[in-house]
C-alpha cells in the first residue's frame, strides 16, 4: 500500500504543471510600510523575459540604513528562485518552495538568516515574512500598495 501511494505521489507532482515566473506577477507593485518614523519599500516589476525585478530600502525619517537588489528568475538548476544582493553585495539564493495565486514562499536552509522569505497578498496589502526554516525568528512587514 505504501508503494502505491508514494507512486501516486510522484504521478500526482510529475503532472502539475512547473511554476513559472509569471506564476508570481501578483507581487508587482509598489509597496510601502510605514510606523513610528520608520519606513520599508519595496518594488516589484512584472514579469517578463522570465524574471521580476525588485528593490527594497528602509530607513527612520529621512536616513537609509539597508537596500536590497531582488530578482526573481530560474536559477541554473532550472528552479524558479529569489536572488537578493543585501546593500548590492553577493548574491544569495533562495528557491521557490509553495505557491498559489496570492503566495509563495521561498526556502535556503543553508543560509544563516533569514532562511525562508515568505509573501502573502491580499487586495492592496502585501505581507513579507522572513524565519529561521522552522518559522522561528520571524519577522513581518504589512505593506500597502503605494
Amino acid at each position: 500500500m505504501r508503494m502505491i501511494a508514494a507512486a501516486l505521489a510522484v504521478l500526482l507532482v510529475a503532472a502539475s504543471p512547473a511554476a513559472s515566473v509569471d506564476d508570481l506577477g501578483w507581487l508587482a507593485g509598489d509597496w510601502v510600510s510605514e510606523a513610528d518614523g520608520r519606513w520599508t519599500e519595496e518594488s516589484w516589476a512584472l514579469p517578463r523575459g522570465g524574471m521580476m525585478i525588485g528593490h527594497s530600502r528602509s530607513g527612520r525619517g529621512e536616513e537609509l540604513r539597508e537596500y536590497e537588489f531582488i530578482r526573481i528568475a530560474r536559477g541554473d538548476d532550472g528552479a524558479i528562485s529569489y536572488i537578493a544582493m543585501p546593500q548590492g553585495g553577493v548574491p544569495v539564493v533562495f528557491r521557490l518552495v509553495r505557491h498559489d495565486m496570492a503566495r509563495a514562499t521561498f526556502e535556503n536552509a543553508a543560509h544563516d538568516y533569514p532562511q525562508r522569505i515568505a509573501y502573502a497578498r491580499s487586495g492592496d496589502m502585501l505581507t513579507a515574512t522572513i524565519s529561521a526554516i522552522d518559522g522561528s525568528k520571524a519577522r513581518s512587514w504589512a505593506y500597502r500598495r503605494r
